[in-house]
């Protein structure tokens, strides 16, 4: 019998509403699995004990009384630390927001409360998601990076010191710590999930997304938190399918692996992993097949960091002109950057990226789903960064859906994982086919924190 710290969320979801485990339990397990990690791990910037057993003592009477909140009930999810949560710090880790305190709740955080959800805690984020590395440490080596910017919700959840946590991603602070942690990231198109009370880096770039252990643990949450939101404008309103159906029986896919810029750029055991990844997809079913890349790639992701860099700097302005030495020098770098490039540079960036765009949607339109490795090598022994994201930026970018599942344990003894990609809201094909692909290749290790 597996402890409550190892189930994932939707195991929980249904010990606790199979009356096989209370929330209380669980709780408990996790806040013990945290009081015992945490003092190595820091993925925490704030746990309220008393208020989160309270709550979990609550969830459990309703249930007791026959009442269920949703398909989420009890279960315990980590928010970082830009999601804001009515009368608890937000403080993105960083001095400008240190007093911070939120009188309402993000469209995410109220859409898991209303699913039933606790919300356990923040988890550490680099500062305002950006560059400059957090204090978390990996748990698979402590000299190699975690990642970030969501550092902190990949490092808990692959600890089990949470099951799933938020994340947030503007270039690749998703999809590269679940690489690296050895766990499930998971990105929706652009607008898919709202943004609302999330403290932004970049307006036209900045994607919800969340770590978690498992492809079902991906779908579980987004059918929480798909959906129209008129509080941000960019949030669709395509119909959304019930994501977890679609995990029901899934079958072998047509998959177009990416070898074209990704190989390049690419260590000697990360091309050589995909390509048997590839093959092993390929003998449980998969149809493979090489794709080539637009020639708009060419430029891409130059031209993201300067969308970033502008639009990140008209959010911190105000505060930066009068606190500028409270930012770390990474941040410090970017938005100085931002603020001084032109509006032309700006304008020709923005107007190379829409052709990306579509390139990219059409490229997606000739598979089921698309192939790439989840960074360029593994985690490195590197802690003055977090690691490099060229792998996952495209896909930001190009706002497609996208998921990193993990997939082999390198020579290092550290994790590398895979990307999956499709077509703009074709969220329920992508996760059909991780799921496929999550079975066949069987990723079962557990970073070594015992």
């Amino acid at each position: 019998m597996p402890e409550p710290f190892e189930l994932s969320v939707a195991e929980s979801a249904s010990s606790i509403r199979r009356r096989e485990l209370s929330s209380v339990e669980l709780v408990e397990s996790l806040l013990n699995r945290i009081d015992a990690l945490e003092p190595k791990l820091k993925a925490w910037v704030y746990l309220d004990r008393e208020s989160v057993l309270s709550e979990a003592q609550e969830k459990q009477s309703a249930l007791d009384s026959g009442i269920e909140l949703g398909p989420l009930h009890g279960v315990p999810i980590g928010l970082k630390d830009i999601y804001h949560n009515a009368g608890i710090p937000t403080t993105a880790c960083s001095k400008i927001y240190a007093d911070f305190v939120p009188d309402y709740d993000a469209t995410t955080v109220a859409l898991l409360k209303r699913a039933g959800a606790i919300m356990l805690g923040k988890t550490v984020t680099t500062e305002f998601a950006c560059m400059d590395p957090s204090r978390t440490i990996n748990p698979w080596n402590p000299v190699h990076t975690p990642g970030g910017s969501s550092s902190g919700s990949a490092v808990a959840v692959a600890a089990r010191m949470c099951s799933g946590a938020l994340g947030s991603q503007t270039v690749g602070s998703v999809l590269r710590p679940a690489a690296y942690n050895g766990i499930v990231g998971f990105k929706p198109t652009f607008g898919r999930v709202s943004r609302h009370g999330v403290v932004p880096v970049s307006w036209s770039l900045d994607t919800v997304g969340w770590l978690v252990r498992t492809v079902e643990d991906a779908a579980l949450l987004l059918q929480v938190m798909v959906g129209p939101d008129p509080k941000d404008p960019v949030a669709s309103r395509e119909t959304s399918p019930n994501y977890l159906e679609a995990l029901v029986g899934p079958t072998a896919s047509r998959i177009g692996l990416i070898r074209q810029f990704f190989y390049d750029h690419a260590d000697v055991e990360t091309r050589r992993h995909v390509d048997e990844v590839a093959e092993r997809l390929r003998g449980a079913g998969a149809t493979i097949e090489e794709v080539p890349l637009p020639d708009s790639m060419a430029t891409a992701f130059d031209d993201q960091q300067t969308i970033m860099a502008v639009e990140g700097a008209a959010f911190h302005q105000p505060m930066f002109e009068q606190r500028a030495g409270d930012y770390q020098p990474k941040l410090r770098e970017m938005i100085g950057r931002g603020l001084a490039t032109d509006a032309a540079t700006y304008s020709r960036a923005l107007e190379r990226r829409r052709q990306f765009i579509t390139d990219m949607e059409l490229l997606s339109e000739r598979v089921d789903v698309l192939l790439s490795p989840s960074t360029p090598t593994p985690p490195l022994a590197d802690l003055t960064n977090t690691g490099n994201p060229l792998f996952q930026g495209p896909w930001t970018s190009c706002g497609l859906p996208a998921i990193s599942i993990p997939s082999v344990i390198a020579e290092s003894g550290l994790p590398l994982g895979v990307q999956l990609i499709a077509a703009p809201f074709a969220e329920a094909r992508l996760l059909a086919a991780a799921s496929w692909s999550e079975a066949a290749l069987n990723f079962q290790s557990l970073p070594p924190v015992d």
